[in-house]
């Protein structure tokens, strides 16, 4: 899709491919309320400007459309987009080997039991074994502070997927 594509989509339309990038719906509304963008800089900009002024509550509702490290499903279904996104950005940790992904199955339970919520790590180019180490560094974190970890997380997947997003073939 190209920019002037995406300016020129129905307000529905644009919340949709916003959702696949980031499942935070103020955040998406925010993001199709400021359009037109002129270039993709000034999209990535306002992306980053209006997540900081999202609160918890949206960094949550963002982490929902996630599946586990090591996993295919997420607790808000995702797009046919956001799920290949999803399926390319684990892929090392998808073809681990058995051991590797029931250490992520036990390190994912012991986050969640911890933060009440998933693991969430922008995990494009990481190996499962990276990705578990830095679960492992992050259980160290106090809940405050791992929260805005996962926030920033969050933040650089957007961003990603926003650059994906427009470089696809119409």
């Amino acid at each position: 899709m190209t920019l002037e594509e995406f300016n020129a989509l129905p307000n529905a339309r644009a919340a949709e491919a916003l959702t696949a990038c980031c499942g935070a719906s103020r955040w998406v509304s925010a993001m199709a309320a400021r359009r037109p963008f002129v270039n993709l800089s000034g999209l990535i900009a306002a992306a980053n400007d209006i997540w900081r002024e999202t609160t918890e509550r949206d960094w949550l509702e963002a982490f929902d459309h996630h599946p586990r490290i090591g996993g295919t499903t997420s607790a808000t279904q995702q797009d046919a987009r956001a799920s290949s996104w999803s399926s390319v950005e684990q892929s090392r940790a998808a073809s681990a080997n058995a051991e590797i992904k029931r250490q992520l199955a036990d390190v994912n339970a012991d986050y969640e039991a911890r933060f009440g919520h998933i693991y969430i790590v922008c995990a494009a180019g990481g190996s499962a074994e990276e990705l578990l180490a830095i679960a492992r560094a992050r259980l160290k974190n106090d809940a405050a502070t791992e929260l805005r970890v996962a926030a920033e997380e969050q933040r650089k997947i957007t961003e990603l997927r926003l650059r994906k997003l427009f470089s696809e073939a119409s």
